[in-house]
C-alpha cells in the first residue's frame, strides 16, 4: 500500500491533511490488493510473466508516465490553491506527487528492517525522479503565469516526452538519463565539475573473484532481488 499510494500519503502529510484519506476508496484498495496477489502468488507465475513480456511492459510503462504527468500537474495545482505565492511549496508537492513512491521507499525499507543506501532516490535520483522535479518546476512556472503556454499544452508535451523517453529506455534495458549531458555542462559551469565520465572512472575497480559455493546470505539476497524486481 505504501508503494501504491506513496505519493498521496506524502502530499497529504506535507499539506497538513490526513494521510489515510486515500484509503477511503475501497475499489482502489481492492484493485491494489488483487494486483499484489497476482504478481506474487499467481499459479505458475503467469501474471508476472505476462506483464514482464516486453510489448506489454512498454504499454504499461507509457501509461504509467501519463499518470505521473497528471499527478504532477494536480499536485502543483493543489499547492497553488493553498499557497498562492509559495513557488517552492508548489515544486515540492508536484515533485512528491510524481515520485512519491520512490521517496517513500526509504520508510518502507525502515519498516522491513532493510537499509539499501544505493537505492535512495534522494541521493541517487533515477530518470523518473529527476523528471518529476523538472516537471514540477515547469508546471509551477505555468501556474504562476511565468511560462507562456497553456496547461493542457504543457501536459500534452510533457506526457509525450516522458512516455517516449521511458519507453525507449525500457526497450533498451537502460537505466540512464537524457539529462546527463545537460547536467554535466551545468555542473561544469557553476561548480567546476569535470566533464565526462569521471564518476565511472572513480568507481572502476577490479572485479572480485566469484566463489563457486553460494552462502545462505547470497541465496537470500538473490531472492530479495527477484522480489524487488517484481515489485518494480
Amino acid at each position: 500500500m505504501l508503494y501504491c499510494f506513496g505519493s498521496y500519503i506524502l502530499a497529504d502529510v506535507l499539506l497538513g491533511g490526513c494521510p489515510l484519506d486515500y484509503f477511503q476508496y475501497n475499489s482502489h484498495i481492492l484493485l491494489a490488493s488483487a494486483i499484489w496477489y497476482l504478481v506474487f502468488f499467481c499459479p505458475l507465475n503467469l501474471f508476472y510473466k505476462c506483464v514482464a513480456f516486453l510489448p506489454v511492459k512498454l504499454v504499461l510503462v507509457a501509461l504509467k508516465e501519463v499518470v505521473r504527468t497528471r499527478k504532477i500537474a494536480a499536485g502543483v495545482h493543489h499547492a497553488h490553491h493553498a499557497y498562492h505565492n509559495g513557488f517552492l511549496i508548489m515544486v515540492i508537492i508536484g515533485y512528491v506527487k510524481g515520485s512519491g513512491v520512490a521517496l517513500i521507499s526509504n520508510f518502507e525499507q525502515l519498516l522491513r528492517g532493510v537499509w539499501r543506501p544505493e537505492t535512495n532516490e534522494i541521493l541517487n535520483m533515477s530518470f523518473p525522479t529527476k523528471a518529476s522535479l523538472y516537471g514540477a518546476i515547469l508546471f509551477t512556472l505555468q501556474e504562476a503565469h511565468l511560462l507562456p503556454v497553456s496547461k493542457s499544452t504543457l501536459i500534452c508535451l510533457f506526457t509525450v516526452f516522458m512516455a517516449t523517453t521511458k519507453v525507449i529506455l525500457t526497450a533498451r534495458h537502460s537505466h540512464g538519463s537524457p539529462f546527463v549531458l545537460i547536467e554535466s555542462w551545468v555542473c561544469h559551469l557553476l561548480f567546476g565539475s569535470p566533464l565526462g565520465g569521471g564518476e565511472e572512472e572513480h568507481h572502476a575497480a577490479p572485479a572480485p573473484v566469484a566463489s563457486p559455493v553460494k552462502t545462505k546470505e547470497e541465496f537470500g539476497e538473490g531472492t530479495r532481488k527477484r522480489k524487488s524486481k517484481k515489485a518494480e
